[in-house]
Protein backbone atom coordinates (compact mmCIF):
# COMPACT_ATOMS: atom_id res chain seq x y z
CA UNK A 1 0.00 0.00 0.00
CA UNK A 2 1.42 3.47 -0.87
CA UNK A 3 2.66 5.46 2.10
CA UNK A 4 1.11 8.77 3.19
CA UNK A 5 4.19 10.64 2.03
CA UNK A 6 3.97 8.91 -1.36
CA UNK A 7 0.33 9.96 -1.75
CA UNK A 8 1.22 13.52 -0.77
CA UNK A 9 3.96 13.49 -3.40
CA UNK A 10 1.54 12.15 -6.02
CA UNK A 11 -1.10 14.81 -5.21
CA UNK A 12 1.47 17.61 -5.31
CA UNK A 13 2.76 16.33 -8.65
CA UNK A 14 -0.77 16.20 -10.07
CA UNK A 15 -1.53 19.76 -8.99
CA UNK A 16 1.75 20.98 -10.46
CA UNK A 17 1.10 19.43 -13.86
CA UNK A 18 -2.53 20.57 -14.02
CA UNK A 19 -1.50 24.10 -13.10
CA UNK A 20 1.29 24.10 -15.67
CA UNK A 21 -0.88 22.63 -18.40
CA UNK A 22 -3.83 24.99 -18.02
CA UNK A 23 -2.21 28.26 -16.94
CA UNK A 24 -0.15 30.89 -18.74
CA UNK A 25 -0.33 32.42 -22.17
CA UNK A 26 0.32 30.22 -25.22
CA UNK A 27 3.66 30.03 -27.00
CA UNK A 28 4.00 29.86 -30.78
CA UNK A 29 7.25 28.82 -32.47
CA UNK A 30 8.62 29.63 -35.90
CA UNK A 31 11.85 28.75 -37.71
CA UNK A 32 12.81 31.23 -40.42
CA UNK A 33 15.69 31.24 -42.88
CA UNK A 34 16.33 34.68 -44.36
CA UNK A 35 18.06 34.34 -47.72
CA UNK A 36 18.28 35.71 -51.24
CA UNK A 37 16.06 34.29 -53.90
CA UNK A 38 15.94 35.19 -57.59
CA UNK A 39 12.64 36.60 -58.80
CA UNK A 40 11.39 38.91 -61.56
CA UNK A 41 8.60 41.01 -59.99
CA UNK A 42 8.92 43.66 -62.72
CA UNK A 43 10.07 41.32 -65.50
CA UNK A 44 13.79 41.71 -64.72
CA UNK A 45 15.62 39.00 -62.78
CA UNK A 46 16.97 40.27 -59.47
CA UNK A 47 17.85 39.11 -55.98
CA UNK A 48 15.13 39.67 -53.42
CA UNK A 49 15.19 38.82 -49.72
CA UNK A 50 12.80 36.03 -48.85
CA UNK A 51 11.92 34.20 -45.65
CA UNK A 52 11.78 30.44 -46.06
CA UNK A 53 11.92 31.27 -49.79
CA UNK A 54 8.69 33.28 -49.51
CA UNK A 55 8.38 36.88 -50.70
CA UNK A 56 6.65 38.56 -48.93
CA UNK A 57 7.47 36.53 -45.83
CA UNK A 58 5.05 34.51 -43.68
CA UNK A 59 2.39 36.21 -41.59
CA UNK A 60 2.60 35.95 -37.80
CA UNK A 61 -1.03 35.37 -36.85
CA UNK A 62 -1.28 35.47 -33.05
CA UNK A 63 -3.57 36.65 -30.25
CA UNK A 64 -3.19 39.24 -27.51
CA UNK A 65 -0.67 38.17 -24.82
CA UNK A 66 0.68 35.20 -26.75
CA UNK A 67 4.40 34.54 -26.54
CA UNK A 68 6.14 34.50 -29.92
CA UNK A 69 9.41 32.63 -30.49
CA UNK A 70 11.03 33.22 -33.90
CA UNK A 71 14.32 31.49 -34.62
CA UNK A 72 16.02 33.40 -37.44
CA UNK A 73 18.88 32.00 -39.50
CA UNK A 74 20.76 34.65 -41.45
CA UNK A 75 21.60 33.16 -44.85
CA UNK A 76 22.44 36.55 -46.36
CA UNK A 77 25.98 37.74 -47.06
CA UNK A 78 25.77 40.58 -44.53
CA UNK A 79 24.54 41.16 -40.96
CA UNK A 80 20.80 41.11 -40.29
CA UNK A 81 18.22 42.26 -37.75
CA UNK A 82 14.45 41.98 -37.98
CA UNK A 83 12.31 44.62 -36.31
CA UNK A 84 8.60 44.34 -35.53
CA UNK A 85 6.98 47.58 -36.65
CA UNK A 86 4.34 48.48 -34.04
CA UNK A 87 4.89 45.57 -31.64
CA UNK A 88 5.60 47.34 -28.37
CA UNK A 89 7.73 44.73 -26.56
CA UNK A 90 6.43 45.84 -23.20
CA UNK A 91 9.35 46.05 -20.74
CA UNK A 92 11.53 44.13 -23.18
CA UNK A 93 13.61 46.44 -25.37
CA UNK A 94 16.03 43.53 -26.02
CA UNK A 95 13.74 42.12 -28.71
CA UNK A 96 13.24 45.29 -30.76
CA UNK A 97 15.69 44.35 -33.52
CA UNK A 98 17.30 47.71 -34.34
CA UNK A 99 20.94 48.79 -34.15
CA UNK A 100 20.54 50.54 -30.81
CA UNK A 101 19.08 47.49 -29.05
CA UNK A 102 20.73 44.43 -30.61
CA UNK A 103 24.03 43.34 -32.09
CA UNK A 104 23.43 42.22 -35.67
CA UNK A 105 23.05 38.53 -36.47
CA UNK A 106 26.24 37.76 -38.47
CA UNK A 107 25.98 36.02 -41.83
CA UNK A 108 25.65 32.27 -41.28
CA UNK A 109 24.42 32.66 -37.69
CA UNK A 110 21.00 32.38 -36.17
CA UNK A 111 19.34 34.14 -33.28
CA UNK A 112 16.03 33.55 -31.52
CA UNK A 113 13.62 36.37 -30.80
CA UNK A 114 11.23 35.73 -27.93
CA UNK A 115 8.61 38.34 -27.09
CA UNK A 116 5.06 38.68 -25.82
CA UNK A 117 2.45 40.67 -27.73
CA UNK A 118 1.29 42.11 -24.44
CA UNK A 119 -1.93 44.13 -24.34
CA UNK A 120 -2.04 44.71 -28.11
CA UNK A 121 -4.35 44.03 -31.04
CA UNK A 122 -4.14 45.06 -34.66
CA UNK A 123 -2.26 45.02 -37.94
CA UNK A 124 1.52 45.43 -38.09
CA UNK A 125 4.51 44.19 -40.08
CA UNK A 126 8.14 43.18 -39.67
CA UNK A 127 11.15 43.96 -41.86
CA UNK A 128 14.98 43.90 -41.91
CA UNK A 129 16.20 47.07 -40.19
CA UNK A 130 19.85 47.29 -41.34
CA UNK A 131 21.75 48.33 -44.46
CA UNK A 132 18.79 49.39 -46.63
CA UNK A 133 17.74 45.71 -46.83
CA UNK A 134 14.01 46.47 -46.78
CA UNK A 135 14.46 47.77 -50.34
CA UNK A 136 15.02 44.14 -51.37
CA UNK A 137 12.15 42.67 -49.34
CA UNK A 138 12.36 40.57 -46.18
CA UNK A 139 9.07 41.94 -44.90
CA UNK A 140 5.87 40.22 -43.77
CA UNK A 141 2.74 40.76 -41.70
CA UNK A 142 1.87 40.60 -38.03
CA UNK A 143 -1.77 40.08 -37.05
CA UNK A 144 -2.68 40.31 -33.35
CA UNK A 145 -6.24 39.10 -32.80
CA UNK A 146 -8.53 40.01 -29.93
CA UNK A 147 -8.86 37.55 -27.10
CA UNK A 148 -12.19 35.71 -27.21
CA UNK A 149 -13.45 37.60 -24.14
CA UNK A 150 -13.03 41.01 -25.84
CA UNK A 151 -15.69 41.82 -28.47
CA UNK A 152 -14.56 43.24 -31.80
CA UNK A 153 -16.52 46.40 -32.75
CA UNK A 154 -17.76 44.92 -36.04
CA UNK A 155 -19.18 41.65 -37.32
CA UNK A 156 -16.89 38.71 -38.04
CA UNK A 157 -15.63 39.14 -41.62
CA UNK A 158 -15.97 36.34 -44.15
CA UNK A 159 -12.25 36.47 -44.87
CA UNK A 160 -9.01 38.20 -43.93
CA UNK A 161 -6.62 39.47 -46.62
CA UNK A 162 -3.21 41.13 -46.16
CA UNK A 163 -1.83 43.46 -48.84
CA UNK A 164 1.73 44.79 -48.93
CA UNK A 165 2.42 47.89 -51.04
CA UNK A 166 5.97 48.84 -51.99
CA UNK A 167 7.72 51.20 -54.34
CA UNK A 168 10.33 49.02 -56.03
CA UNK A 169 13.62 49.32 -57.89
CA UNK A 170 15.36 46.70 -59.99
CA UNK A 171 18.64 47.87 -58.46
CA UNK A 172 19.79 45.89 -55.43
CA UNK A 173 19.58 47.39 -51.97
CA UNK A 174 23.39 47.52 -51.96
CA UNK A 175 23.45 49.69 -55.09
CA UNK A 176 20.62 51.87 -53.78
CA UNK A 177 22.40 52.55 -50.50
CA UNK A 178 25.58 53.49 -52.39
CA UNK A 179 23.54 56.01 -54.39
CA UNK A 180 22.11 57.46 -51.18
CA UNK A 181 25.59 57.66 -49.62
CA UNK A 182 26.82 59.54 -52.70
CA UNK A 183 23.98 62.05 -52.65
CA UNK A 184 22.24 60.54 -55.69
CA UNK A 185 18.46 60.86 -55.58
CA UNK A 186 16.60 57.57 -55.72
CA UNK A 187 14.57 58.84 -58.65
CA UNK A 188 11.36 57.36 -60.00
CA UNK A 189 10.77 53.76 -58.84
CA UNK A 190 10.74 51.09 -61.52
CA UNK A 191 7.32 50.08 -60.29
CA UNK A 192 5.02 49.51 -57.32
CA UNK A 193 4.55 45.96 -56.09
CA UNK A 194 1.40 44.55 -54.54
CA UNK A 195 2.19 41.48 -52.46
CA UNK A 196 5.56 41.18 -54.16
CA UNK A 197 4.10 41.11 -57.67
CA UNK A 198 4.13 43.62 -60.50
CA UNK A 199 1.19 45.37 -62.16
CA UNK A 200 -1.67 43.89 -64.14
CA UNK A 201 -1.29 44.95 -67.78
CA UNK A 202 -3.88 47.69 -67.69
CA UNK A 203 -1.97 49.75 -70.31
CA UNK A 204 0.13 48.10 -73.02
CA UNK A 205 2.38 51.14 -73.33
CA UNK A 206 3.26 51.26 -69.61
CA UNK A 207 3.26 47.60 -68.55
CA UNK A 208 5.28 45.00 -70.51
CA UNK A 209 3.85 41.60 -71.24
CA UNK A 210 4.59 38.58 -69.07
CA UNK A 211 4.56 40.16 -65.59
CA UNK A 212 2.86 38.14 -62.86
CA UNK A 213 0.25 40.07 -60.86
CA UNK A 214 -1.82 39.53 -57.74
CA UNK A 215 -5.39 38.20 -58.02
CA UNK A 216 -7.57 38.35 -54.91
CA UNK A 217 -10.48 35.92 -55.21
CA UNK A 218 -13.73 36.82 -53.43
CA UNK A 219 -17.33 35.69 -53.19
CA UNK A 220 -20.23 38.03 -54.05
CA UNK A 221 -22.05 39.47 -51.05
CA UNK A 222 -19.28 38.61 -48.61
CA UNK A 223 -17.36 41.11 -46.47
CA UNK A 224 -13.58 40.86 -46.10
CA UNK A 225 -11.15 42.49 -43.71
CA UNK A 226 -8.33 43.86 -45.86
CA UNK A 227 -5.13 44.88 -44.02
CA UNK A 228 -2.93 47.17 -46.09
CA UNK A 229 0.70 48.04 -45.28
CA UNK A 230 3.03 50.46 -47.06
CA UNK A 231 6.33 48.61 -46.62
CA UNK A 232 8.13 50.61 -49.29
CA UNK A 233 11.21 52.82 -49.42
CA UNK A 234 10.07 56.43 -49.68
CA UNK A 235 6.83 56.79 -51.65
CA UNK A 236 3.43 57.77 -50.29
CA UNK A 237 0.81 55.64 -52.03
CA UNK A 238 -2.91 56.04 -52.56
CA UNK A 239 -4.86 52.79 -52.21
CA UNK A 240 -8.25 52.21 -53.81
CA UNK A 241 -10.46 49.41 -55.14
CA UNK A 242 -12.52 50.19 -58.20
CA UNK A 243 -16.24 50.74 -57.37
CA UNK A 244 -15.83 49.59 -53.75
CA UNK A 245 -15.94 51.52 -50.49
CA UNK A 246 -13.25 51.07 -47.87
CA UNK A 247 -14.77 51.06 -44.39
CA UNK A 248 -11.88 51.99 -42.10
CA UNK A 249 -12.00 50.02 -38.82
CA UNK A 250 -8.43 49.88 -37.43
CA UNK A 251 -5.01 51.38 -37.80
CA UNK A 252 -1.82 50.15 -36.12
CA UNK A 253 -3.50 48.65 -33.08
CA UNK A 254 -6.36 51.12 -32.55
CA UNK A 255 -9.98 50.67 -33.53
CA UNK A 256 -11.17 53.75 -35.39
CA UNK A 257 -14.47 55.49 -35.86
CA UNK A 258 -15.92 53.57 -38.78
CA UNK A 259 -16.04 55.72 -41.88
CA UNK A 260 -16.27 54.94 -45.58
CA UNK A 261 -13.52 56.13 -47.91
CA UNK A 262 -13.23 55.71 -51.66
CA UNK A 263 -9.44 55.82 -51.35
CA UNK A 264 -6.79 56.16 -48.63
CA UNK A 265 -3.35 57.74 -48.65
CA UNK A 266 -0.98 55.28 -46.97
CA UNK A 267 2.43 56.69 -46.21
CA UNK A 268 5.67 54.75 -45.74
CA UNK A 269 5.47 52.46 -42.70
CA UNK A 270 1.72 52.89 -42.12
CA UNK A 271 -0.90 50.14 -41.76
CA UNK A 272 -4.70 50.21 -42.08
CA UNK A 273 -7.58 47.72 -41.85
CA UNK A 274 -10.70 48.09 -43.97
CA UNK A 275 -13.91 46.14 -44.28
CA UNK A 276 -14.81 45.76 -47.95
CA UNK A 277 -18.15 44.30 -49.01
CA UNK A 278 -18.41 42.60 -52.40
CA UNK A 279 -21.57 44.39 -53.44
CA UNK A 280 -20.99 44.93 -57.17
CA UNK A 281 -22.59 43.07 -60.09
CA UNK A 282 -19.28 41.49 -61.24
CA UNK A 283 -19.79 42.45 -64.87
CA UNK A 284 -15.97 42.45 -64.93
CA UNK A 285 -13.08 42.06 -62.54
CA UNK A 286 -12.11 45.18 -60.60
CA UNK A 287 -8.82 47.05 -60.33
CA UNK A 288 -6.94 47.31 -57.03
CA UNK A 289 -4.65 50.33 -57.38
CA UNK A 290 -1.69 51.79 -55.46
CA UNK A 291 -0.45 54.99 -57.08
CA UNK A 292 2.20 57.50 -55.93
CA UNK A 293 1.06 60.78 -54.41
CA UNK A 294 2.32 64.32 -55.08
CA UNK A 295 4.39 63.42 -58.15
CA UNK A 296 4.47 64.42 -61.81
CA UNK A 297 3.59 62.51 -64.99
CA UNK A 298 7.06 60.91 -65.20
CA UNK A 299 5.90 58.57 -62.42
CA UNK A 300 3.11 57.05 -64.53
CA UNK A 301 4.85 53.67 -64.82
CA UNK A 302 5.16 53.47 -61.02
CA UNK A 303 1.61 52.35 -60.38
CA UNK A 304 0.72 49.09 -58.70
CA UNK A 305 -2.32 47.28 -60.08
CA UNK A 306 -3.81 43.96 -59.01
CA UNK A 307 -7.18 42.33 -59.58
CA UNK A 308 -10.23 41.75 -57.41
CA UNK A 309 -11.96 38.72 -58.91
CA UNK A 310 -15.53 37.73 -57.98
CA UNK A 311 -16.28 34.02 -58.39
CA UNK A 312 -19.11 35.00 -60.77
CA UNK A 313 -17.09 37.58 -62.71
CA UNK A 314 -18.14 37.91 -66.33
CA UNK A 315 -14.82 39.09 -67.73
CA UNK A 316 -11.41 40.67 -67.15
CA UNK A 317 -10.89 44.23 -65.95
CA UNK A 318 -10.35 46.73 -68.74
CA UNK A 319 -10.35 50.44 -69.42
CA UNK A 320 -8.74 53.25 -67.43
CA UNK A 321 -7.83 52.94 -63.76
CA UNK A 322 -10.18 54.57 -61.25
CA UNK A 323 -9.25 58.22 -61.08
CA UNK A 324 -7.96 59.95 -58.00
CA UNK A 325 -9.56 63.36 -57.39
CA UNK A 326 -7.28 66.02 -55.94
CA UNK A 327 -4.28 63.93 -56.98
CA UNK A 328 -1.72 66.66 -56.43
CA UNK A 329 -3.46 68.50 -53.62
CA UNK A 330 -1.82 67.89 -50.22
CA UNK A 331 -4.74 69.68 -48.53
CA UNK A 332 -6.99 66.79 -49.55
CA UNK A 333 -4.56 64.35 -47.97
CA UNK A 334 -4.10 66.28 -44.73
CA UNK A 335 -7.87 66.65 -44.31
CA UNK A 336 -8.28 62.92 -44.88
CA UNK A 337 -5.65 62.24 -42.20
CA UNK A 338 -7.44 64.54 -39.74
CA UNK A 339 -10.69 62.66 -40.33
CA UNK A 340 -9.28 59.43 -38.88
CA UNK A 341 -10.55 59.25 -35.30
CA UNK A 342 -10.19 56.91 -32.34
CA UNK A 343 -13.20 54.75 -31.48
CA UNK A 344 -13.40 55.80 -27.82
CA UNK A 345 -16.25 53.40 -26.95
CA UNK A 346 -14.64 50.20 -28.26
CA UNK A 347 -12.47 47.88 -26.22
CA UNK A 348 -9.25 46.61 -27.76
CA UNK A 349 -6.68 44.47 -25.95
CA UNK A 350 -8.52 45.11 -22.66
CA UNK A 351 -12.26 45.17 -21.91
CA UNK A 352 -12.36 48.83 -20.87
CA UNK A 353 -13.10 51.29 -23.70
CA UNK A 354 -10.15 52.79 -25.53
CA UNK A 355 -11.40 56.26 -24.56
CA UNK A 356 -11.09 55.52 -20.84
CA UNK A 357 -7.51 56.76 -21.21
CA UNK A 358 -8.28 60.49 -21.32
CA UNK A 359 -5.03 61.70 -22.83
CA UNK A 360 -6.32 65.24 -23.23
CA UNK A 361 -6.54 65.70 -19.45
CA UNK A 362 -2.91 64.73 -18.74
CA UNK A 363 -0.33 67.42 -18.00
CA UNK A 364 2.55 67.51 -20.47
CA UNK A 365 5.94 67.13 -18.74
CA UNK A 366 8.32 67.64 -21.70
CA UNK A 367 8.10 69.24 -25.15
CA UNK A 368 10.33 68.44 -28.13
CA UNK A 369 10.09 70.32 -31.42
CA UNK A 370 12.01 68.12 -33.87
CA UNK A 371 12.98 69.70 -37.16
CA UNK A 372 14.30 67.76 -40.13
CA UNK A 373 16.22 69.03 -43.12
CA UNK A 374 17.07 67.62 -46.57
CA UNK A 375 20.39 65.76 -46.95
CA UNK A 376 23.47 67.92 -46.44
CA UNK A 377 27.23 67.41 -46.40
CA UNK A 378 28.68 66.95 -42.92
CA UNK A 379 32.41 66.30 -42.78
CA UNK A 380 32.35 65.52 -46.48
CA UNK A 381 29.54 62.90 -46.29
CA UNK A 382 25.88 63.15 -47.11
CA UNK A 383 23.80 63.02 -43.93
CA UNK A 384 20.27 63.80 -42.75
CA UNK A 385 19.51 65.38 -39.38
CA UNK A 386 16.97 65.89 -36.63
CA UNK A 387 17.50 69.15 -34.74
CA UNK A 388 20.86 69.44 -36.44
CA UNK A 389 22.14 66.04 -35.27
CA UNK A 390 22.77 63.08 -37.56
CA UNK A 391 22.70 59.82 -35.64
CA UNK A 392 25.61 57.44 -36.27
CA UNK A 393 25.08 53.97 -34.74
CA UNK A 394 27.91 53.05 -32.36
CA UNK A 395 29.56 49.63 -32.65
CA UNK A 396 28.16 48.76 -29.19
CA UNK A 397 24.35 48.85 -28.99
CA UNK A 398 22.96 51.39 -26.55
CA UNK A 399 21.21 48.72 -24.46
CA UNK A 400 24.45 46.82 -23.90
CA UNK A 401 26.33 50.02 -23.09
CA UNK A 402 23.66 50.84 -20.51
CA UNK A 403 23.62 47.30 -19.11
CA UNK A 404 27.40 47.15 -18.67
CA UNK A 405 27.73 50.83 -17.68
CA UNK A 406 30.16 51.62 -20.50
CA UNK A 407 30.84 55.35 -20.58
CA UNK A 408 31.27 57.38 -23.74
CA UNK A 409 29.07 55.32 -26.07
CA UNK A 410 26.19 57.83 -25.99
CA UNK A 411 25.10 61.10 -24.43
CA UNK A 412 21.72 62.12 -23.00
CA UNK A 413 21.75 65.58 -24.52
CA UNK A 414 19.43 65.57 -27.54
CA UNK A 415 18.15 69.17 -27.80
CA UNK A 416 14.43 69.88 -27.44
CA UNK A 417 14.63 72.54 -30.17
CA UNK A 418 16.67 73.10 -33.31
CA UNK A 419 19.98 74.65 -32.31
CA UNK A 420 21.42 77.47 -34.40
CA UNK A 421 24.77 75.80 -34.92
CA UNK A 422 26.48 73.70 -37.61
CA UNK A 423 25.00 70.24 -38.08
CA UNK A 424 27.02 67.39 -36.61
CA UNK A 425 27.21 63.60 -36.41
CA UNK A 426 26.67 62.31 -32.87
CA UNK A 427 25.11 59.65 -30.62
CA UNK A 428 22.73 61.90 -28.71
CA UNK A 429 19.68 60.43 -26.93
CA UNK A 430 16.47 61.90 -25.55
CA UNK A 431 16.47 61.54 -21.78
CA UNK A 432 12.86 60.51 -21.13
CA UNK A 433 11.19 60.56 -17.72
CA UNK A 434 9.50 57.31 -16.75
CA UNK A 435 5.71 57.84 -16.71
CA UNK A 436 6.19 61.32 -18.10
CA UNK A 437 3.82 62.65 -20.76
CA UNK A 438 5.66 64.06 -23.74
CA UNK A 439 4.59 66.34 -26.57
CA UNK A 440 6.58 65.93 -29.77
CA UNK A 441 6.15 68.22 -32.76
CA UNK A 442 7.69 67.12 -36.06
CA UNK A 443 8.48 70.03 -38.38
CA UNK A 444 9.19 68.93 -41.95
CA UNK A 445 11.60 71.24 -43.77
CA UNK A 446 12.13 68.70 -46.55
CA UNK A 447 10.39 68.75 -49.93
CA UNK A 448 8.67 65.36 -49.62
CA UNK A 449 6.30 63.68 -47.17
CA UNK A 450 8.23 62.11 -44.30
CA UNK A 451 6.85 59.57 -41.85
CA UNK A 452 8.09 59.04 -38.31
CA UNK A 453 7.79 55.91 -36.21
CA UNK A 454 8.33 55.32 -32.48
CA UNK A 455 9.13 51.83 -31.22
CA UNK A 456 7.78 50.68 -27.87
CA UNK A 457 4.69 52.89 -27.83
CA UNK A 458 1.48 54.04 -29.44
CA UNK A 459 1.18 57.82 -29.52
CA UNK A 460 -1.81 60.12 -30.04
CA UNK A 461 -1.83 62.16 -33.24
CA UNK A 462 -3.40 65.38 -31.99
CA UNK A 463 -2.72 67.87 -34.77
CA UNK A 464 -1.19 68.57 -38.17
CA UNK A 465 -1.16 71.63 -40.41
CA UNK A 466 0.86 73.52 -42.97
CA UNK A 467 3.32 76.20 -41.92
CA UNK A 468 5.53 76.53 -38.87
CA UNK A 469 4.29 75.22 -35.52
CA UNK A 470 3.90 77.81 -32.76
CA UNK A 471 2.58 77.73 -29.20
CA UNK A 472 -0.75 78.94 -30.58
CA UNK A 473 -1.02 75.79 -32.71
CA UNK A 474 -2.09 73.90 -29.59
CA UNK A 475 -5.51 75.52 -29.85
CA UNK A 476 -6.18 73.26 -32.85
CA UNK A 477 -5.27 70.01 -31.06
CA UNK A 478 -7.75 67.14 -30.88
CA UNK A 479 -7.73 66.27 -27.17
CA UNK A 480 -10.51 63.68 -27.23
CA UNK A 481 -10.37 61.16 -30.08
CA UNK A 482 -7.07 61.63 -31.89
CA UNK A 483 -6.09 58.18 -33.10
CA UNK A 484 -3.40 56.24 -31.24
CA UNK A 485 -0.84 54.72 -33.61
CA UNK A 486 2.92 54.25 -34.04
CA UNK A 487 3.65 55.91 -37.42
CA UNK A 488 2.57 59.36 -38.57
CA UNK A 489 3.06 61.41 -41.71
CA UNK A 490 4.45 64.96 -41.82
CA UNK A 491 3.75 66.87 -45.01
CA UNK A 492 6.44 69.07 -46.60
CA UNK A 493 6.39 72.55 -45.12
CA UNK A 494 4.07 71.31 -42.38
CA UNK A 495 4.03 69.98 -38.82
CA UNK A 496 2.47 67.08 -36.95
CA UNK A 497 2.05 66.94 -33.16
CA UNK A 498 1.84 63.78 -31.06
CA UNK A 499 1.42 63.01 -27.35
CA UNK A 500 2.95 59.91 -25.77
CA UNK A 501 2.88 58.45 -22.26
CA UNK A 502 6.32 57.07 -21.36
CA UNK A 503 5.14 54.01 -19.43
CA UNK A 504 7.38 51.46 -21.16
CA UNK A 505 10.91 51.38 -19.76
CA UNK A 506 13.73 50.78 -22.21
CA UNK A 507 15.68 52.41 -25.03
CA UNK A 508 13.37 53.01 -27.98
CA UNK A 509 13.99 54.05 -31.57
CA UNK A 510 12.35 57.17 -33.03
CA UNK A 511 13.08 57.15 -36.76
CA UNK A 512 12.17 58.33 -40.20
CA UNK A 513 10.49 55.42 -41.96
CA UNK A 514 11.59 56.74 -45.36
CA UNK A 515 14.66 54.56 -45.88
CA UNK A 516 16.82 57.19 -47.54
CA UNK A 517 16.27 59.63 -44.65
CA UNK A 518 16.73 56.94 -41.98
CA UNK A 519 19.87 55.45 -43.54
CA UNK A 520 21.63 58.82 -43.58
CA UNK A 521 21.02 59.49 -39.90
CA UNK A 522 17.47 60.71 -39.33
CA UNK A 523 16.78 58.85 -36.09
CA UNK A 524 17.19 59.28 -32.35
CA UNK A 525 16.75 56.98 -29.37
CA UNK A 526 14.59 57.68 -26.35
CA UNK A 527 15.90 56.35 -23.03
CA UNK A 528 13.24 55.68 -20.40
CA UNK A 529 14.51 54.33 -17.07
CA UNK A 530 12.24 53.05 -14.31
CA UNK A 531 13.87 54.37 -11.09
CA UNK A 532 12.31 51.53 -9.12
CA UNK A 533 13.39 47.92 -9.45
CA UNK A 534 10.69 46.30 -11.60
CA UNK A 535 10.84 42.51 -11.40
CA UNK A 536 8.67 42.30 -14.53
CA UNK A 537 11.23 44.02 -16.76
CA UNK A 538 13.01 41.49 -18.93
CA UNK A 539 16.72 41.24 -18.34
CA UNK A 540 19.55 40.72 -20.83
CA UNK A 541 18.62 37.49 -22.65
CA UNK A 542 20.87 34.46 -22.26
CA UNK A 543 21.33 34.25 -26.03
CA UNK A 544 22.42 37.89 -26.47
CA UNK A 545 24.99 38.49 -29.19
CA UNK A 546 27.91 40.71 -28.14
CA UNK A 547 29.73 43.13 -30.41
CA UNK A 548 31.69 46.37 -30.35
CA UNK A 549 33.37 47.02 -27.02
CA UNK A 550 31.90 43.79 -25.65
CA UNK A 551 33.03 41.48 -28.47
CA UNK A 552 35.29 39.62 -26.06
CA UNK A 553 32.20 38.25 -24.28
CA UNK A 554 30.96 36.50 -27.42
CA UNK A 555 31.68 32.81 -27.67
CA UNK A 556 32.99 31.81 -31.08
CA UNK A 557 30.11 30.98 -33.43
CA UNK A 558 27.98 29.85 -30.50
CA UNK A 559 24.79 30.82 -32.32
CA UNK A 560 25.38 29.02 -35.61
CA UNK A 561 22.61 26.77 -36.89
CA UNK A 562 20.93 26.22 -33.51
CA UNK A 563 17.40 25.88 -34.78
CA UNK A 564 14.48 25.28 -32.46
CA UNK A 565 12.84 21.88 -32.15
CA UNK A 566 9.79 22.70 -34.19
CA UNK A 567 7.97 25.52 -35.92
CA UNK A 568 4.33 24.68 -35.18
CA UNK A 569 2.36 26.62 -32.57
CA UNK A 570 2.32 25.18 -29.08
CA UNK A 571 -0.88 26.47 -27.52
CA UNK A 572 -2.39 25.64 -24.15
CA UNK A 573 -4.04 22.46 -25.46
CA UNK A 574 -0.77 21.24 -26.95
CA UNK A 575 1.03 22.01 -23.73
CA UNK A 576 -1.61 20.10 -21.82
CA UNK A 577 -1.14 17.01 -24.00
CA UNK A 578 2.63 17.24 -23.71
CA UNK A 579 2.52 17.59 -19.94
CA UNK A 580 -0.07 14.84 -19.56
CA UNK A 581 2.14 12.41 -21.51
CA UNK A 582 5.01 13.27 -19.23
CA UNK A 583 2.72 13.00 -16.24
CA UNK A 584 1.57 9.52 -17.28
CA UNK A 585 5.20 8.46 -17.51
CA UNK A 586 5.78 9.78 -14.00
CA UNK A 587 2.69 7.97 -12.69
CA UNK A 588 4.00 4.71 -14.11
CA UNK A 589 7.30 5.38 -12.41
CA UNK A 590 5.50 6.24 -9.16
CA UNK A 591 3.38 3.04 -9.25
CA UNK A 592 6.45 0.98 -10.03
CA UNK A 593 8.31 2.34 -7.01
CA UNK A 594 5.44 2.05 -4.50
Amino acid sequence: MPSLSSCWFFTTLLCFFLDTAFSGDPFVYFDWTVSYTTLSPLGVKQQVIGINKQFPGPILNVTTNWNVVVNVKNDLDEPLLLTWNGVQHRKDTWQDGVSGTNCPIPAGWNWTYEFQVKDQIGSFFYFPSLNFQRASGGYGGVIINNRAVIPVPFGLPDGDVTIFLSDWYTKSHKDLRKDVENGVDLGVPDGVLINGLGPYRYDDTLVPNGISYQIINVEPGKTYRIRVHNVGISTSLNFRIQNHNLLLVETEGSYTVQQNYTNMDIHVGQSYSFLVTMDQNASTDYYIVASPRFVNSSWAKATGVSILHYSNSQGPASGPLPSLPEQDNPSFSINQARSIRWNVSAGAARPNPQGSFKYGDITVTDVYVILNRPPELINGKWRTTLNGISYLPPSTPLTLAQQFKILGVYKLDFPNRFMNRPSKVDVSLINGTYKGFVEIIFQNNDTTVQTYHLDGYAFFVVGMDFGVWTENSRSTYNKWDGVARCTTQVFPGAWTAILVSLDNAGIWNLRAENLNSWYLGQEVYLQVVNPENDSNENILPDNAIYCGLLSNLQREQSHKFQFSIGSSPLNSNSRMILFMLLFIALIESFVWHV
